[in-house]
């Protein structure tokens, strides 16, 4: 089976392939395919289509119509799952508009215990910059906003020799693009060797990468790390391990060299089955670097807390999975309270988009050709009762330039250069779920979050209420009311307000 999507972005045809590596097994592979053909129709209404300042905001109505399909595979060796939809909007004041939204991403083994495939692919609206005008709603425009494409393919083998080692080895081919701002394929190799030493005294972990990044603005760059892991089982709760290697990036740093050995020291701590505790420090070439990964469950309730720091890009955070813990914690808890898999999964995605509304964690990954330091706080958590559910979510991103400013004057004016070199974004969010009726969901959201230039002292704060009220008429019919209300602050100026107003019916085939 393959899987095509055909795209026209500026008018020009533009195909792309989904999960292509993955059309040759789909057919061979015993798996479970449901196909569900939908189509969405929504009217809205906002005061302030293109969220200007007061004295220039105006309002207008809009009409949906989006026809999607949603397609599942799982089976012993396949497992598949897309989301695609071609937005349709008409406005009563400007030009209409067409936006396509897609999310798949699947698992194929063709050969057992040897070859396998991975691949991811996306296309969404997003934020260009944390600073100014913040889309919330598909069917709004700013000059802030643009469409983001990625595409991930990585063939793996992978080998255990027995009493010796687990060997894999990874092909990764990435790509990111958004028309002319945004254009970067990267490849690499991944060499992971785990050793055998059936559960018992120290183990070894060896792991070798290098990758090729190739941006359209930018020379070639090269990264490899190489690194050695030992680890010690202390007992059956707590383990140790060490971790020394050397890396070395070729990409024009305005510090210290992006090269050098680097070593690490941490430990794995499990007391209990709902309790999950991992935590290194170490140093890098940049200086001092810790890790936090932290988990605790109880029978209706789950907890998160997550602390990285790491070199990265906006092509490589684009391409970052995110966390799933919260995800896969309400589907298996709402098993019984919502039955069909199909709706529970939406019921979910609507749930923890409304209370993640300016993007995953909260915070924006801003366009940039540079690299950075990025180092992430994040603290979530989510109760669920029999009838509603709370989740809420804490995070901070901040990010110090590596390389120069001059590399971005494509996406920056001159006066801006500067405001990305440091910048700081933090973002408290909540969000609850109140099922009224076997038929009937209330989600309410709320979102608070304030982008910071270190460098320059500027300070966007944007504020965001939402509520959306959801009712299934019929097996394959629903319908939905939202309702928004935005503000938006800046010591730059550009103060803006927005409320929001949509109905919508859908149909499942």
């Amino acid at each position: 089976m393959v899987i095509m999507i055909s795209l026209a972005p500026n008018g020009a045809p533009y195909r792309l392939s989904i999960l292509v590596l993955l059309s040759l097994p789909a057919c061979a592979i015993p798996a479970e395919w449901t196909i569900v053909p939908s189509v969405r129709a929504r009217l809205s209404y906002t005061d302030n289509m293109n969220l200007a300042p007061p004295g220039q905001a105006r309002g207008e109505f809009t009409t949906e119509v989006s026809p999607g399909v949603s397609i599942d595979a799982n089976g012993p060796g396949l497992t598949l799952r897309m989301d695609y939809s071609l937005q349709r909007t008409l406005h009563t004041r400007q030009a209409d508009r067409s936006t396509q939204q897609l999310d798949a991403s699947g698992h194929a083994d063709l050969v057992r215990d040897w070859l396998s495939i991975d691949a991811r692919a996306g296309i969404s609206q997003q934020n260009m910059s944390a600073f100014g005008p913040q889309l919330l709603d598909p069917s709004q425009t700013t000059g802030n906003s643009s469409t983001v494409r990625t595409t991930s393919i990585s063939p793996v083998l992978r080998h255990y020799f027995h009493g010796l080692a687990t060997a894999q080895l990874r092909y990764d081919y990435q790509r990111v693009s958004s028309g002319r701002l945004l254009g970067v394929r990267s490849d690499g190799l991944n060499l992971q060797l785990t050793g055998d030493n059936g559960g018992q005294g120290w183990n070894w972990d060896l792991r070798a990468d290098r990758k090729n990044i190739d941006d359209a603005v930018l020379p070639p760059v090269t990264m490899s790390d190489t690194a050695l892991t030992l680890s010690y089982p202390v007992n059956s709760r707590l383990s140790t391990f060490v971790t020394g290697g050397y890396e070395k990036s070729d990409y024009h740093s305005t510090g210290k060299q992006p090269e050098g050995r680097y070593g690490s020291v941490g430990g794995n701590w499990t007391p209990s089955p709902r309790t999950r505790v991992s935590a290194s420090v170490g140093r890098r070439f940049f200086g001092n670097t810790y890790n936090l990964d932290a988990e605790y469950r109880l029978r209706s309730m789950a907890w998160t807390l997550n602390y990285n720091e790491n070199i990265t890009t906006t092509h490589g955070e684009f391409l970052s999975i995110p966390p799933t813990g919260l995800s896969d914690f309400l589907y298996q808890l709402w098993a019984t309270r919502i039955p069909d898999p199909q709706t529970r999964l939406q019921t979910i995605k609507v749930f923890l988009l409304i209370s993640q509304m300016l993007g995953p964690d909260g915070n924006v990954n801003f366009f940039s050709h540079r690299y950075y330091l990025q180092k992430d706080w994040r603290l979530a958590t989510v109760y669920s009762g029999p009838r509603s559910a709370l989740a809420f979510n804490l995070s901070t991103t901040q990010r110090t330039a590596q390389t120069s400013s001059a590399i971005d004057s494509p996406l920056l004016g001159p006066d801006e250069l500067a405001l990305e070199d440091r910048t700081r974004q933090s973002a408290a969010q909540a969000g609850w779920n109140w099922r009224m009726s076997p038929r009937s969901n209330l989600t309410v959201g709320a979102s608070h979050s304030r982008a910071e230039s270190l460098t320059t002292g500027r300070s966007d704060r944007n504020t965001a209420l939402t509520l959306t009220l959801t009712h299934q008429l019929r097996p394959k019919l629903s319908a939905s009311v939202d309702l928004r209300h935005v503000r938006h602050t800046s010591n730059a100026g550009g103060n803006y307000r927005e409320n929001g107003i949509g109905a919508a019916l859908m149909v499942a085939f």
